[in-house]
C-alpha cells in the first residue's frame, strides 16, 4: 500500500517536466518567427554554439520523441557520434541559406521536436531562391550551382568514412550488451536507443542527398530553358553526375565493394563522354 501511495508523487516531476520543455517549445516557437528557429550558423553556413539549439529543444525533443514511443537515449556521446552529427549537418540543411522556412522545420526534425518530414519538402525551393538572386550576370547562377553541388559532393566521402566507424561501433555495442547478464533495463534500452539514433542520423543524410540531387537536376535543366550557355550547362551536368556517383555510394551502404578483375576492366574501358545534355531532348511538339 505504501508503494501504491508513492507512485503519483515520483510521475509528477516528469509530467511536470515534460509540460515545462513543451510550454518553453511553444515559447521560442512564438518569439523566434519567422526565422527564430533554424539552427544558427556562422562562416560557411556552419552551424555554431548555442544553448537553445545545442540543449534546451534537443532535450525537449528527446523527452517529445520519448512520448511518441521512439527509441531514445541519455548516453554520452563518443567523439565519433558528434562528429558525425556535425558532418550531417551540412548534408541535411537546406541547399539554400535564403530558405528559412524549411532551415525551421529541418532544425525541428534535428532535435525531434517533430516526426520526420523531409520528405514532405519541396525540391523545386532551391532554384525559386536562386532566380531570385540578383547577379551582374547570368553566369553567376550556374557558378553557384556547380559550386554548390561540388560542395556536396567533397563532403560526401567523409561523411561516409565516419558512418562506417559508427556503424561497426554500434555493432560492437550490441555485441557488449549480449554478454553483460548483469545490465539493467534501462541501459539495454539507452543502448538500443543510441544505435536507434545513430541510424535515423544516416538514413536522414541519404535521403537529404537524394532529395538535393533532385533539387540540382531541376536548377540545371530550368536554367537551361531560362538563360542558355553550352559551356556551363556541360560543367553544370559533369558536376552533377558527379555528386550521382557520390550519392549512390552513400546509397549502397558507404562501403566499397569488392570487385573483379574483369568488372575492373570494364569500368576502365567505359566512355568518359557525358550524353545529358538538355539539346539532346526531342524539341517540344508545337
Amino acid at each position: 500500500m505504501q508503494d501504491t501511495m508513492r507512485r503519483p508523487a515520483r510521475a509528477a516531476p516528469i509530467r511536470s517536466l515534460t509540460a515545462a520543455l513543451q510550454a518553453m517549445l511553444v515559447a521560442v516557437l512564438a518569439a523566434g518567427l519567422p526565422g527564430g528557429c533554424a539552427r544558427p550558423t556562422g562562416d560557411f553556413d556552419r552551424a555554431t554554439p548555442n544553448v537553445m539549439h545545442d540543449e534546451i529543444l534537443p532535450e525537449a525533443g528527446r523527452v517529445m520523441a520519448a512520448k511518441r514511443g521512439e527509441p531514445t537515449s541519455t548516453f554520452n556521446l563518443t567523439d565519433q557520434e558528434e562528429e558525425l552529427r556535425n558532418r550531417a549537418w551540412a548534408l541535411i540543411r537546406p541547399a539554400s541559406s535564403r530558405d528559412w522556412v524549411d532551415a525551421t522545420a529541418t532544425e525541428a526534425q534535428r532535435t525531434r521536436i517533430i516526426k520526420p518530414i523531409d520528405d514532405k519538402l519541396d525540391p523545386r525551393i532551391y532554384y525559386m531562391y536562386l532566380r531570385s538572386d540578383k547577379f551582374s550576370s547570368s553566369q553567376t547562377r550556374y557558378d553557384r550551382v556547380i559550386s554548390d553541388i561540388s560542395g556536396d559532393t567533397d563532403l560526401v566521402r567523409p561523411f561516409c568514412q565516419l558512418a562506417v566507424r559508427v556503424e561497426d561501433m554500434d555493432a560492437e555495442r550490441l555485441n557488449a550488451t549480449n554478454r553483460r547478464p548483469d545490465l539493467k533495463p534501462e541501459e539495454y534500452a539507452a543502448a538500443v536507443g543510441r544505435v536507434n539514433e545513430n541510424r535515423r542520423i544516416i538514413s536522414w543524410v541519404t535521403r537529404a542527398l537524394k532529395f538535393r540531387l533532385v533539387a540540382y537536376r531541376h536548377a540545371i535543366d530550368r536554367l537551361e530553358i531560362e538563360t542558355p550557355s553550352r559551356d556551363r550547362v556541360w560543367d553544370a551536368n559533369t558536376a552533377w553526375r558527379h555528386l550521382a556517383g557520390e550519392v549512390a555510394f552513400a546509397s549502397g551502404g558507404c562501403r566499397e565493394k569488392p570487385q573483379s578483375g574483369a568488372e575492373a576492366d570494364a569500368r576502365a574501358r567505359k566512355s568518359r563522354i557525358y550524353t545529358h545534355w538538355g539539346n539532346e531532348r526531342p524539341a517540344p511538339v508545337k
